[in-house]
Protein backbone atom coordinates (compact mmCIF):
# COMPACT_ATOMS: atom_id res chain seq x y z
CA UNK A 1 0.00 0.00 0.00
CA UNK A 2 3.20 2.66 0.44
CA UNK A 3 3.94 2.02 -2.98
CA UNK A 4 1.25 2.33 -4.21
CA UNK A 5 0.45 5.64 -2.43
CA UNK A 6 4.20 6.47 -3.16
CA UNK A 7 3.55 6.17 -6.55
CA UNK A 8 0.73 8.13 -6.68
CA UNK A 9 2.20 10.89 -5.17
CA UNK A 10 5.28 10.76 -7.60
CA UNK A 11 2.56 11.32 -10.67
CA UNK A 12 0.81 13.92 -8.69
CA UNK A 13 3.81 16.51 -8.24
CA UNK A 14 5.19 15.23 -11.59
CA UNK A 15 1.50 17.06 -12.88
CA UNK A 16 1.28 20.06 -10.71
CA UNK A 17 3.45 22.13 -13.30
CA UNK A 18 1.34 21.41 -16.14
CA UNK A 19 -1.66 22.67 -14.23
CA UNK A 20 -0.10 25.66 -13.83
CA UNK A 21 1.98 25.86 -17.45
CA UNK A 22 1.35 28.95 -19.44
CA UNK A 23 0.79 28.49 -22.75
CA UNK A 24 3.68 30.47 -24.75
CA UNK A 25 2.68 31.73 -28.26
CA UNK A 26 5.70 30.96 -31.09
CA UNK A 27 6.99 34.34 -32.02
CA UNK A 28 5.20 36.34 -28.87
CA UNK A 29 8.90 37.22 -27.55
CA UNK A 30 9.10 39.51 -30.25
CA UNK A 31 5.87 41.53 -29.65
CA UNK A 32 6.10 44.85 -29.85
CA UNK A 33 6.71 47.90 -32.56
CA UNK A 34 9.29 47.84 -35.14
CA UNK A 35 11.23 50.51 -36.91
CA UNK A 36 13.30 50.78 -39.39
CA UNK A 37 13.91 50.66 -43.45
CA UNK A 38 13.00 48.31 -46.89
CA UNK A 39 15.48 48.82 -50.08
CA UNK A 40 15.48 47.53 -53.38
CA UNK A 41 13.16 47.75 -55.86
CA UNK A 42 12.48 51.08 -53.65
CA UNK A 43 12.88 52.25 -50.35
CA UNK A 44 11.82 54.16 -47.53
CA UNK A 45 10.92 53.86 -43.53
CA UNK A 46 8.91 50.60 -42.64
CA UNK A 47 7.45 50.27 -38.94
CA UNK A 48 6.22 46.69 -37.62
CA UNK A 49 3.67 46.25 -34.98
CA UNK A 50 3.52 42.10 -33.24
CA UNK A 51 0.83 41.12 -31.21
CA UNK A 52 -0.20 38.28 -29.62
CA UNK A 53 -4.28 37.88 -29.95
CA UNK A 54 -7.05 37.14 -28.16
CA UNK A 55 -6.97 33.75 -29.11
CA UNK A 56 -3.44 33.38 -28.07
CA UNK A 57 -2.18 33.15 -32.37
CA UNK A 58 0.31 36.36 -33.65
CA UNK A 59 -0.98 39.26 -35.47
CA UNK A 60 0.53 42.54 -36.86
CA UNK A 61 0.53 45.18 -39.17
CA UNK A 62 2.91 47.21 -40.67
CA UNK A 63 3.08 51.11 -41.50
CA UNK A 64 4.77 51.77 -44.72
CA UNK A 65 6.16 54.84 -46.88
CA UNK A 66 6.51 54.59 -50.57
CA UNK A 67 6.59 57.01 -53.28
CA UNK A 68 3.03 56.11 -54.60
CA UNK A 69 1.85 56.91 -50.76
CA UNK A 70 2.20 55.71 -47.40
CA UNK A 71 0.22 52.98 -46.46
CA UNK A 72 -0.77 50.65 -43.82
CA UNK A 73 -1.74 46.79 -43.48
CA UNK A 74 -2.52 44.11 -41.53
CA UNK A 75 -0.72 40.90 -41.45
CA UNK A 76 -3.04 38.37 -43.38
CA UNK A 77 -0.85 35.58 -42.58
CA UNK A 78 2.01 35.79 -39.57
CA UNK A 79 3.96 32.34 -38.69
CA UNK A 80 7.24 31.73 -36.78
CA UNK A 81 9.60 29.13 -36.51
CA UNK A 82 12.30 29.85 -33.36
CA UNK A 83 13.59 33.68 -34.66
CA UNK A 84 12.20 33.26 -37.91
CA UNK A 85 9.13 34.69 -39.08
CA UNK A 86 7.05 34.60 -42.36
CA UNK A 87 4.45 37.10 -43.25
CA UNK A 88 1.76 38.10 -46.06
CA UNK A 89 -0.16 41.17 -45.93
CA UNK A 90 -2.77 42.77 -49.02
CA UNK A 91 -0.43 45.51 -50.50
CA UNK A 92 -2.51 48.64 -50.37
CA UNK A 93 -1.54 50.40 -53.40
CA UNK A 94 -2.59 47.40 -55.55
CA UNK A 95 -5.23 44.87 -54.07
CA UNK A 96 -4.47 42.66 -56.51
CA UNK A 97 -0.66 42.03 -55.29
CA UNK A 98 0.90 40.79 -52.15
CA UNK A 99 3.31 40.92 -49.84
CA UNK A 100 5.57 38.55 -48.39
CA UNK A 101 8.20 39.24 -45.95
CA UNK A 102 10.38 36.75 -43.95
CA UNK A 103 12.70 38.43 -41.02
CA UNK A 104 15.05 36.52 -38.71
CA UNK A 105 15.24 38.13 -35.05
CA UNK A 106 18.16 38.40 -33.24
CA UNK A 107 17.74 40.11 -29.75
CA UNK A 108 16.28 43.58 -30.67
CA UNK A 109 17.21 43.55 -34.84
CA UNK A 110 15.43 42.00 -37.49
CA UNK A 111 16.59 41.35 -41.20
CA UNK A 112 15.10 39.92 -44.41
CA UNK A 113 13.62 39.99 -47.25
CA UNK A 114 10.33 41.25 -48.92
CA UNK A 115 8.76 40.19 -52.20
CA UNK A 116 5.40 41.86 -54.29
CA UNK A 117 3.82 39.09 -55.72
CA UNK A 118 0.56 38.72 -57.68
CA UNK A 119 -1.45 37.40 -54.76
CA UNK A 120 -1.42 33.44 -55.16
CA UNK A 121 1.43 33.30 -56.99
CA UNK A 122 5.14 32.92 -56.75
CA UNK A 123 6.15 35.19 -59.40
CA UNK A 124 7.88 38.24 -57.97
CA UNK A 125 7.74 41.58 -58.97
CA UNK A 126 9.61 43.71 -56.96
CA UNK A 127 12.03 42.46 -53.83
CA UNK A 128 14.46 43.90 -51.94
CA UNK A 129 15.60 43.91 -47.57
CA UNK A 130 14.18 45.00 -44.92
CA UNK A 131 16.14 45.70 -41.40
CA UNK A 132 14.33 46.68 -38.49
CA UNK A 133 14.90 47.63 -34.71
CA UNK A 134 13.14 47.08 -31.59
CA UNK A 135 11.41 50.54 -30.12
Amino acid sequence: MRKLILALAVCWLGAVPALFAVQVTAGEQYAGMWTGTYDGSGTGRFEMTLDKSKDGAMTGEVNVTTDGGDYSAEFTSLSFDGAKMTAKYTFLLDASAEIVMTATFDKAEAKGTWSLRPKGQTDEVASGGIAVTKK
